[in-house]
């Protein structure tokens, strides 16, 4: 198992739930919280898209495809979770 594919994903998704957090301030953990859930959802977003499309993993090798697949899949699911992550944290202080 290749490790570059999961590292691209945990960066791309760290940035993409402080992206997610700074578009969304309602929804915003804080830098570190956005931080955190986006690196779970980077690496959960990538997975599922390398699952299901079947790119950027060992078979397609390093190539510029897959490493934009790797970044695009890590930022969308970082920005996804904290998106999920933050509704559910103002849905439960709002009681």
């Amino acid at each position: 198992m290749d490790v570059l594919p999961l590292v691209i994903q945990l960066i791309s998704g760290a940035v993409g739930g402080n992206a997610a957090g700074s578009v969304l301030k309602n929804l915003s953990l804080g830098t570190l919280g956005n931080s955190i859930v986006g690196i779970l959802g980077g690496g959960l977003g990538g997975t599922i898209l390398q699952s299901l499309l079947g790119v950027g993993g060992e078979s397609a090798g390093m190539d510029i495809g897959s490493i934009v697949s790797n970044i695009a899949g890590g930022g969308v699911g970082g920005g996804v979770l904290l998106a999920i992550v933050g509704l559910i944290k103002n849905m439960m202080g709002s009681k």
